[in-house]
């Protein structure tokens, strides 16, 4: 009888449960969306404020280097400084290489060859990490081609590689023009072609002129070492102006345009940095880039 009323209790007892339903797993599945749709924004927005930081780092430990450039010879790098065979020119960072503690970088750079000598192929595949904006995605290093057959500095009538060289986000003020199309290289800013200025040149007051700005890879592949200058687009590889305003999709492809929403960092004269804002009044803009 104690056996009869074991074996009934026992198919009485409610099964036990293991493990989620249908249903639960949804709801647990749509809490974790919700909360990683919540969450990755600002994952986002962090991640690219501190690259924001390290980008402004890097213009700041530039204009350190330009300042000490400046003490040194008693005046700022050239623009860009052809070689003796005039086919190709050095840029202007690759003058402040010491200051910025890349000796070892600059004793690699034969700058009494030309840039295109292959003594120069392995300073040509590198570029120091405080030359490039950690927000713009590009490769390390990119092909320069002969300007395209028909424009007015194309003197090939075939589209050839002149040269690799490697990457770079910040290219000095030309002024408000094009340095392609400036004859002479005589911008209304500080790097122009073949010519070095002062800081006591900077008529504007220092904390009144950028000097130099970023520039992604969409808009234009940009350099630090220098170019052949028969290359598209040469010169503006090193230099840029201001003309229409930053982060336009209406301008050059030489001006200057960043990855950070809304903005484009500069660095001034007396060596701050400051985002401009994509919305600047243009007069205020070209202003901003000339040394008078």
């Amino acid at each position: 009888m104690n056996r009869r009323c074991h074996l009934k209790q026992n198919m009485r007892a409610p099964l036990s449960r293991s493990g989620f339903t249908v249903l639960e797993l949804l709801v647990t599945t749509g809490i974790i969306g919700v909360i990683a749709g919540l969450l990755l924004p600002a994952v986002q927005q962090a991640r690219e404020t501190a690259r924001q930081i390290q980008c402004k780092n890097n213009l700041k430990q530039i204009g350190v280097a330009l300042h000490n450039y400046h003490e040194v010879h008693q005046s700022l790098p050239i623009g860009y400084r052809s070689d003796a065979t005039c086919d190709t020119a050095y840029g202007w960072a690759h003058a402040i290489l010491p200051h910025l503690e890349q000796s070892s970088l600059a004793a690699r750079v034969d700058d009494r060859a030309a840039l295109t000598s292959p003594v120069n192929d392995n300073a040509r595949e590198y570029s120091p990490d405080v030359f490039l904006c950690p927000s713009d995605p590009k490769l390390p290093t990119f092909d320069l081609f002969a300007e395209p057959p028909g424009t007015p500095t194309s003197t090939s009538s075939l589209v050839t590689v002149l040269t690799t060289l490697p990457s770079a986000n910040y290219v000095g003020v030309f002024g408000n023009s094009d340095a392609d199309a400036t004859p002479g290289g005589l911008g209304e800013g500080t790097f122009l072609g073949d010519k070095s200025f002062r800081f006591r040149d900077l008529m504007r007051g220092l904390s009144n002129v950028v000097i130099v700005g970023e520039r992604t890879a969409r808009k234009l592949p940009s350099t630090w070492i220098g170019v052949a200058l028969e290359g598209e687009d040469a010169t503006g590889r090193v230099i840029g102006h201001n003309w229409i305003g930053p982060n336009r999709d209406d301008a050059d492809e030489c001006e200057f345009d960043s990855r950070h929403p809304g903005c484009t960092n500069f660095l001034w004269a007396d060596g701050h940095v400051k985002a401009i804002d994509d919305s600047i009044d243009a007069t205020l803009y070209r202003n901003i880039a000339q040394r008078r």
